[in-house]
């Protein structure tokens, strides 16, 4: 019997089997804070092409942003939006991080405040290599009364979409 119970110690089949995971594994990427005035979006991400879009952050109804150099008043209100981008593509693609458009809740578009980003210090045209990640603020001077509605996001060209013409609208509420 003990001969039995030896043999069946030295057995090379596992004691238990561990279950297999159902979803990949992910990176630990820590999480950020939220600026005191910023409302924390928790909306599913969003491809345009090779590229996705996470939008992490919504800020609406500021009077005027300082930089490191200026102080710069909104014609109306300034509206800021933090997003993730990730090039999930095999190549690097030229994306333009200032040719997003807000949509307000009256369906007019505004583009990106060229000035704002400027003095926020935001990037422009830069060479989103394959597989990198990029978090970023795009600022908009929305009229006073105006409230964001969605962010049409531009991925960057594709080889289906060479010139980029085609977006994706996010809506900021789900």
């Amino acid at each position: 019997m003990v001969a039995a119970l030896v043999v069946a110690g030295c057995s090379s089949a596992p004691a238990s089997e561990t279950p297999p995971t159902s979803s990949p594994p992910t990176y630990p990427v820590p999480p950020g804070t939220a600026r005191p005035d910023e409302k924390v979006l928790h909306l599913p991400t969003t491809s345009d092409g090779d590229t996705a879009f996470t939008l992490v952050g919504l800020t609406t109804g500021m009077d005027a942003l300082i930089g490191s150099h200026a102080e710069f008043a909104a014609k109306g209100q300034f509206v800021r939006i933090r997003l993730s981008v990730v090039n999930n593509g095999r190549s690097s693609a030229s994306f333009d991080a200032r040719r997003h458009l807000l949509v307000d809740d009256r369906k007019v578009e505004h583009p990106v405040d060229t000035q704002a980003m400027t003095i926020k210090r935001q990037p422009e045209v830069i060479d989103l290599g394959a597989n990198v990640r990029l978090e970023y603020d795009v600022y908009y001077d929305l009229p006073a009364d105006a409230k964001p509605l969605a962010l049409k996001v531009y991925g960057g060209p594709t080889l289906t979409d060479l010139k980029d013409a085609s977006s994706t609208e996010i809506l900021l509420t789900q």
